[in-house]
């Protein structure tokens, strides 16, 4: 063990655990990926799907993560080197470390665009838009801000640095501290708004959509689908929840901590979903609008919903605006502390050196990212942007390669006994659970991870 290994500390709560690593889950993938693909594939029947992939898919993948970033107690490049001979799992946690890095590259673009909407609802700019009668005045509106030359790189910037100042702090007193205060207001904006929406016309028909699933809309796209949001969701194969669990204490219960995150992380996506289906079947908008949902459709869904009381729909638009910033600054915190730790220990560096090299090199690849559809657009690759290739490569390629060689290594190669002494605490805990966890490991998540894989790259378009 190096000597940055023996200073390390530990979360100092179990309350701060949970909520610190419910915070690397919770993001973009609940609050706007989740109402999309909810949309899409068919409301009620999606989301009872969805959360038994959760159960089947999610947790077993989390708890996996969980036992090697514990037992080893280290950063997630070293935690697999420290478990394991093999060549290809020993590079399973680098190849983690730099999925962690290269996802916060493009991440915090889009995080960017929610700071922007936040400010621009808050100057009450998307009233003047829906008063301007121009049908296309916020497809306008979103695209004349990501082609602007400078615009997109500055908010992409004042979020990596916001992060930046978290994590430079420690664990403790940075990350700990941040998720004790930022988890529960996230909960109460969530709460608030849902209130909101119970007052728009829709409500009874968003809520059905949403609640009252039709089975005859299940089809193996949907199953692909759900298992896709499962995965993305719930931050899987990033580093984030390896390295989180190398800070848990050795009482924490590994699969209480799983079956926790897991059911936060599915609350906030239903309450995401309770607060847009209203306000969009209050509208003439479809239900699958598509990922140009929150920036482009919503802006206007809220100013039709809420007409009638234009201060609630004032009101309603800041607040979900700003649960998007809290909600997506939580998860790039994670995928900051990822390669933060990764340089720290194995370079045997101050925290603070590791900090702000993380920060300066994801500002730089980060602002090519965010110009790539302004100044940078003809710069492209197989016909796609700069952002869109970062997009596509990290969640169709790399979270599922990472996944399924994580599921393999944990199922299949890792020790029975590093698996017993994680889930029992040193037999201190029943072993529940721990036969089907390794036998999902073995053979349910990795088909699941494959039909994934090759449902992102278009195999299964035909269908």
């Amino acid at each position: 063990m190096n000597n940055s290994n023996k200073a390390r500390v530990d979360f100092a709560s179990k309350v701060g655990m949970v909520l610190a690593t419910a915070g690397s889950a919770v993001g973009l993938g609940n609050i706007w990926r989740f109402p999309v693909m909810t949309g899409q594939s068919g409301g009620g029947a999606f989301l009872i799907i969805y959360i038994l992939c959760v159960i089947a898919l999610g947790l077993p993948l989390m708890t996996a993560e969980f036992i090697v970033g514990r037992h080893a107690h280290t950063n997630t490049a070293q935690a697999y080197k420290k478990l394991s001979n093999g060549w290809l799992w020993r590079k399973i946690g680098k190849f983690g470390v730099f999925t962690g890095w290269f996802i916060l590259c493009y991440y915090i673009v889009v995080s960017g665009w929610a700071l922007d909407y936040f400010v621009d609802a808050l100057l009450g700019k998307f009233s003047r838009l829906a008063q301007s009668g121009d049908p296309d005045a916020y497809a306008h509106h979103f695209q004349s801000f990501v082609q602007n030359p400078w615009m997109p790189a500055v908010y992409a910037l004042v979020f990596i640095l916001m992060s930046h100042f978290v994590i430079v702090k420690g664990v403790k007193k940075g990350i700990e501290r941040f998720s004790k205060i930022m988890m529960p207001l996230l909960f109460i904006i969530l709460a608030v708004l849902a209130v909101c929406s119970l007052f728009t016309a829709g409500a009874k028909e968003g809520l059905t959509f949403l609640f009252r699933p039709d089975l005859s809309k299940i089809t193996f796209k949907t199953i692909l689908a759900a298992m896709g949001q499962a995965f993305y969701s719930l931050s899987i194969a990033m580093g984030c929840l390896c390295t989180f669990a190398s800070y848990f204490s050795k009482d924490a219960n590994l699969v209480g901590t799983a079956v926790k995150v897991g059911i936060i992380d599915t609350i906030v996506a239903i309450m995401s979903g309770i607060i847009i289906f209203p306000a969009v079947f209050s509208t003439n908008l479809s239900v699958d609008a598509g990922p140009s949902l929150v920036f482009i459709a919503l802006p206007n869904v809220f100013h039709q919903a809420f007409s009638s009381m234009p201060l609630l729909g004032y009101f309603v638009s800041v607040l979900f605006y700003f649960l998007l910033i809290l909600a997506t600054l939580t998860s790039v915190i994670s995928l900051h502390e990822v390669p933060t730790a990764y340089l720290s220990e194995d370079f045997h560096m101050s925290r603070t050196r590791a900090t702000t090299i993380v920060t300066v090199s994801v500002i730089v690849v980060g602002s090519i990212c965010s110009l790539s559809m302004g100044p940078l657009k003809d710069l492209t690759l197989g016909g796609k942007n700069i952002f869109d290739l970062f997009d596509f490569v990290s969640g169709q390629i790399f979270l599922p390669i990472g996944g399924f060689l994580i599921a393999l290594f944990v199922g299949w190669f890792l020790q029975r006994r590093i698996i017993y002494q994680q889930l029992t605490n040193c037999s201190t805990l029943p072993p529940r659970g721990m036969r089907s966890i390794i036998l999902l490991l073995k053979y349910f998540v990795p088909v699941a991870i494959m039909f994934i894989f090759l449902s992102g790259l278009g195999v299964f378009d035909w269908l």
